[in-house]
């Protein structure tokens, strides 16, 4: 490699009808593929019971986060049903990150254009996994809000709830800034780590069999970090569409309870 190739976009190398298939896409149909095989066979071992210490430590995993669903959304019968699309853009991120630190990703050319590219360093695949996740939680926010119950999170009264409308704003303008929160963030970190790669074996040379296995071990707990990263913000941000503004619980509480009929509540509970 005796110069660096550098692009913010991923790039076509070759066109099937007028679909561009790009280096992005290529290693990331790789890294789908190994993550499917990975999980098939570790659901498939499983069903027949068996057991060893690559299995053990998917259960584990799996366990761990689950729990930790169920202590950010707060109910676990929600966080059930909230968990498998977050905990699936866990393993797309972490398993596309860590084959991007593989040896030969943006040394290998093709005319001249690395035939390779870690698919989290493309902010094509990066937006679209965003996208999914805003989506979702708007889905489950429906779900519970109702269609009409979470517009009424985004649209208020500015008369009779000029504090309600402005957090309706608020809330309105965080949807977008959520969506590129994930986006970016993600994008931003594999990008650099590919570039940190490619300028480390282009300083090194051939002493590069010794420093690359130092960056990619680095860069494989990176990824950790931002597939980690990803799978708590889905829940987080998911966690935040479920939830009401509590100062419109108060004061409908106020109205419709006396405080004859909160004292007996009170002296049930206690």
């Amino acid at each position: 490699m005796d110069k660096l190739h550098i692009s913010l976009a991923a790039e076509p190398i070759f066109h099937i009808g007028p679909v561009a298939i790009t280096n992005a896409m290529i290693l990331g149909v790789f890294g789908v593929a190994v993550m499917l095989a990975i999980l098939f066979y570790a659901a498939r071992a499983l069903e027949q019971g068996k057991r060893n210490r690559f299995l053990g430590l998917l259960q584990w995993c799996f366990e761990g986060f689950l729990t930790q669903a169920e202590d950010i959304i707060g109910d676990k019968q929600t966080a059930r049903r909230i968990f498998p699309l977050a905990i699936t853009m866990f393993f797309t991120v972490l398993i596309t990150y860590w084959v991007a630190a593989l040896p030969g990703v943006g040394v290998i050319t093709w005319n001249e254009i690395p035939l390779f590219r870690g698919l989290p360093a493309d902010l094509n695949f990066t937006f679209a996994l965003a996208i999914i996740t805003v989506v979702a939680s708007q889905v489950y926010a429906v779900r519970k809000h109702g269609f009409f119950g979470n517009i009424g999170r985004y649209i208020k009264n500015p008369i009779k709830d000029p504090i309600g409308a402005f957090e309706g704003i608020l809330e309105f303008i965080g949807e977008f800034s959520r969506l590129i929160a994930l986006s970016f963030r993600l994008f931003g970190n594999a990008f650099a780590g590919e570039v940190l790669l490619m300028v480390i074996l282009l300083l090194t040379s051939y002493a590069a069999i010794v420093a690359l296995p130092l960056v990619m071990v680095f860069e494989i707990f990176i990824g950790f970090i931002q597939a980690y990263v990803f799978f708590v913000l889905t829940l987080i941000f998911t966690s935040l569409a479920l939830q009401t503004h509590g100062h419109d619980d108060s004061h409908s509480s106020s109205l419709d309870h006396s405080p004859a009929d909160t004292s007996k509540k009170a002296a049930v509970a206690e």
